[in-house]
């Protein structure tokens, strides 16, 4: 694990949950890529317009990193919870797909309880 991947997503996730949707746009590639099981999209204005449509606040609980990849265990203001898998490329976030639930993005990223961040 590199402290930069771990942080670099902490970060993301600040910015997503203080609307600073510039920083969010910093801490991004041009092209990241952004999907869930309904589809997905690319670049920074599909990311601009992504976040500020975002409906409510999120806090990060469990997170897992390996090679460039980091999970997290995700809790929305409203009560609800899912799973994000990120790239992370130069201190950058160049994909984030989000998951029903924790077990779903560690099948679909091969990490295991051995990355578990302490």
């Amino acid at each position: 694990m590199t402290t930069s991947e771990f942080a670099t997503v902490l970060a993301w996730h600040d910015a997503l949950d203080a609307k600073d949707i510039d920083t969010l746009l910093q801490l991004s590639t041009e092209d990241i890529d952004i999907g869930d099981a309904q589809g997905a999209t690319q670049g920074l204005t599909a990311l601009r317009e992504w976040a500020q449509a975002f409906p409510t606040s999120v806090s990060v609980g469990k997170t897992y990193v390996h090679g460039g990849v980091v999970v997290v265990e995700q809790t929305f203001g409203d009560g609800g919870s899912s799973a994000s898998a990120f790239r992370v490329v130069d201190d950058k976030v160049a994909s984030v797909f989000r998951h029903d639930d924790l077990p779903s993005a560690l099948a679909a990223t091969d990490l295991t309880e051995d990355d578990l961040v302490s």
